[in-house]
C-alpha cells in the first residue's frame, strides 16, 4: 500500500544540504502543493537550508508560484537550471550573487536526468560548442559566486565535444502525475506534458533517496491503463493528493490539451492585430508543407495561432521541446502545451530528435543580434534568463527564423490602414555592435551552411557570408530613419529590397492556403553511410 501523506509532511522530509530534483515545465506538471509547503516550512524557520536545486527548465508564473517559492536566501545554496525566465526572483538572486547558479541547455538537463538514473558520469554532446556553455567562455556559470567547473571541452573520435558532469547524487525528487493506484503506480492521463519525471524518479530511487509525487486522485489497484502509467509504484516513496491541482497556471483542466477531446481549429480565436502579430504572420510565410517545426517562446509561440487562422495547421507538424508533437501549441502561461496534440513524448526523446537534426525548421526569439549574426537570448541587462532549449535547437536545425521587434522598451507601434505606424520607437536597440552573450554563433552557422532569417516588425534580414543583409521593409516605414538608423552596425541593403507582403498588415485571414499547398515540401539531405552530422 502506497504511503499517502500531506504536503506539509512531505516538506518536513527535506533535510539541510539535500540535492532536490524538481519536475514541471513552465506552468504544466508542477507539483505546486509540494513547492508551497517547502516555502511555508522554510519561512517558518524550520528549514531546509542550503539545498542544491536541479530543474530542467523554467517553472513558475514570472513573479510567483513554481520555483519562485524557492527563491529565498539560505534555502538554496546552488541551483542548476535549464532556464530561469519563468522565475524572476531567482534571476534577482543570481544577479545579486546570493546563490551559486549554473545554466545548461534544456536538452542537456533532461539527458542529465537519464544519466543520473543510470549512474553515468554525465552527458557528452556537441550542444553548446561556441556559446557561453563552452569553457572557453563561461562554462554555463551564471555569476561570479559560481566557480566550480562542471563543463569540460574534450576531443573524442577526432571531434570536439562538451562534457557536462552529473552535478551530484540526488536525494529527493518532487514530481507530479494525475492518478495513483494503491500500489503507487502513477499515470498522467490529465497531464499536458510528460516531461522527464520517470527519469527523475529512477535517479533518486537508484541513489537511495526519497521520491515524492503529487497527484490529483487515488484509484483502485489495477484500474489504470498500462499505457497511461508513466512511473511504476516501486519508484514512489510517498504520494500527496491535491484534488485541485491545475493542468497549467491558467487552466484547471482542458481535455483538448491532454488528448481526451479534440477542439475544432475554428474554435481557436485569432490573436489581436498588433505589431507582435505582424511579426508572427511574416514568420509564418517561411513554413513549407510537411515541415516538422519547433516553436520557441515569445512572438514565435504566436505562429500556431496564425497557422490555425490560415487553415494550414494540419499541413505541418508543430512541436515544442517539452515533448508535445502536433496540434496548436500555446503561448504565455500555456507555453509547452498544445491544443489537439498528436503525441505527448517524454522530453528526453524530443531532444534526441532535435539534437540529431530531425527538425525541418525552427522559429525562435532574440534579445540582441550583432553584425556577425550572433544572437543573445540568455543574458541582457539584469535579466539572466538562460538558454532553455534554444541552444539545442539552433545548433541542430538547418533552417532558422529569429523573430522579434527591431527596437525594445516602451514603444508605441501600431498597425493602421494596412501599414505600420511607429508613433514612438523603442528606447534601446536590439541590433547591436556586439551581443552581451553568445547564445547562437553566427560564425558556426555559416560554417554549417545554416539558413538564417531575422523577422522584425518593420524589416526582414538574412544572414549571408558577409554578414547581415536587409531584404524587406514594412509598408509605411522609412528606410533610413526607422530601419538603418536603428541598427547598431553597418548593414548591407539588398539590391532586390522589397516591401513586406501587404496582407500581413490587414485584419482577417491572409489567404495563405492556396499558395502554401502549391509549394514543394522542404527536402531533407540524406547522409552517406558513415557520414557524421555537421558539428
Amino acid at each position: 500500500m502506497i504511503s499517502c501523506i500531506t504536503a506539509d509532511e512531505a516538506a518536513a522530509l527535506l533535510r539541510d544540504g539535500d540535492f532536490v530534483i524538481t519536475g514541471g515545465n513552465g506552468g504544466s506538471g508542477v507539483p505546486e502543493a509540494l513547492f508551497e509547503a517547502v516555502e511555508r516550512r522554510f519561512l517558518a524557520g524550520r528549514g531546509p537550508h542550503a539545498i542544491t536545486l536541479f530543474h530542467v527548465t523554467g517553472v513558475g508564473a514570472l513573479t510567483e508560484k513554481g520555483l519562485c517559492r524557492f527563491a529565498h536566501p539560505g534555502l538554496v545554496r546552488r541551483v542548476i537550471g535549464g532556464n530561469f525566465g519563468m522565475q524572476l526572483p531567482f534571476i534577482q538572486m543570481i544577479v545579486n550573487d546570493e546563490v551559486e547558479a549554473y545554466n545548461f541547455p534544456q536538452g542537456v538537463m533532461t539527458h542529465l536526468c537519464r544519466a543520473m538514473a543510470g549512474r553515468q558520469p554525465g552527458v557528452l554532446t556537441h550542444v553548446g560548442l561556441g556559446t557561453y556553455m563552452d569553457p572557453a567562455q563561461d562554462g554555463g556559470r551564471m555569476n561570479a559566486r559560481t566557480t566550480e567547473p562542471l563543463v569540460e571541452r574534450v576531443r573524442v573520435a577526432g571531434a570536439d565535444y562538451l562534457f557536462y558532469r552529473a552535478p551530484g547524487v540526488p536525494s529527493v525528487a518532487l514530481i507530479r502525475g494525475t492518478s495513483v493506484d494503491e500500489d503507487g503506480y502513477v499515470s498522467m492521463e490529465h497531464e499536458a506534458t510528460a516531461r522527464e519525471d520517470l527519469s527523475m524518479a529512477q535517479a533518486v530511487h537508484n541513489a537511495g533517496g526519497l521520491v515524492i509525487c503529487q497527484v490529483e486522485r487515488r484509484v483502485r489497484r489495477g484500474t489504470l491503463h498500462p499505457h497511461m502509467v508513466k512511473i511504476p509504484g516501486f519508484l514512489i516513496d510517498h504520494v500527496v493528493v491535491e484534488p485541485e491541482q491545475l493542468q497549467t497556471y491558467t487552466t484547471r483542466y482542458d481535455p483538448a490539451r491532454c488528448g481526451e477531446t479534440r477542439l475544432p481549429s475554428s474554435g481557436i480565436a485569432p490573436d489581436p492585430m498588433d505589431a507582435r502579430r505582424v511579426v508572427a504572420r511574416r514568420a509564418a510565410f517561411e513554413l513549407r508543407p510537411g515541415d516538422v517545426v519547433n516553436l520557441g517562446v515569445g512572438i514565435s509561440a504566436m505562429i500556431p495561432n496564425v497557422a490555425a487562422e490560415e487553415g494550414i495547421d494540419e499541413l505541418i507538424t508543430l512541436t515544442v521541446e517539452s515533448g508535445v508533437v502536433g496540434g496548436v501549441p500555446g503561448h504565455a502561461r500555456e507555453f509547452g502545451t498544445a491544443v489537439n496534440p498528436r503525441v505527448i513524448l517524454d522530453q528526453g526523446y524530443q531532444f534526441d530528435f532535435y539534437d540529431g537534426g530531425g527538425l525541418n525548421c525552427a522559429f525562435l526569439s532574440f534579445a540582441e543580434v550583432d553584425g556577425q549574426g550572433n544572437v543573445n537570448v540568455t543574458r541582457f541587462g539584469r535579466r539572466y534568463d538562460g538558454a532553455g532549449g534554444f541552444i539545442n535547437i539552433t545548433q541542430n536545425t538547418q533552417r532558422l527564423v529569429f523573430s522579434g521587434s527591431l527596437t525594445g522598451g516602451d514603444a508605441d507601434i501600431r498597425v493602421e490602414d494596412g501599414q505600420l505606424a511607429i508613433r514612438r520607437d523603442g528606447k534601446f536597440r536590439k541590433f547591436v555592435p556586439a551581443v552581451g552573450q553568445i547564445s547562437f554563433s553566427g560564425a558556426l552557422a555559416r560554417q554549417r551552411g545554416q539558413q538564417v532569417t531575422f523577422v522584425t516588425d518593420r524589416a526582414v534580414f538574412e544572414l549571408e557570408a558577409d554578414g547581415i543583409v536587409l531584404t524587406e521593409v514594412a509598408p509605411g516605414v522609412r528606410l533610413k530613419e526607422d530601419v538603418l538608423d536603428q541598427v547598431g552596425f553597418e548593414v548591407r541593403v539588398s539590391a532586390s529590397l522589397r516591401t513586406m507582403d501587404p496582407r500581413i498588415f490587414r485584419p482577417g485571414p491572409m489567404g495563405m492556403h492556396a499558395a502554401f499547398v502549391a509549394q514543394a515540401p522542404r527536402q531533407r539531405a540524406r547522409r552517406a553511410a558513415g557520414q557524421e552530422a555537421a558539428r
